[in-house]
């Protein structure tokens, strides 16, 4: 496995270590709920508050998103690297 390939499977272990976690999740949860109340529980005139909380909760699904993606990268990557393992060794 080349260098990048191993840098990539760390990233995607150390993320699907965070999204596993109880306390990542529970922490991200209630994030995304308060960003929600606020956004919601705003007057109309409340503009520049409303669009705080919804960038707020945007930030808070890109996080997810990526450490999801980095899991999907390191998955692919371990994967390919079985299916070539299984291919040269059944030569």
């Amino acid at each position: 496995m080349e260098d990048q390939e191993e840098a990539l499977v760390q990233q995607g272990e150390a993320a699907e270590m965070l999204l596993d976690s109880d306390a990542f999740s529970n922490t991200i949860n209630q994030l995304v709920d308060a960003s929600f109340q606020t956004f919601s529980n705003t007057a109309a005139l409340e503009k520049e508050k409303r669009e705080t909380a919804y960038h707020h909760y945007r930030a808070l699904v890109d996080i997810v998103s990526t450490l999801r993606q980095r899991v999907t990268i390191k998955d692919e990557i371990v994967n390919k690297s079985a299916d070539d393992s299984n291919q040269t060794g059944g030569e």
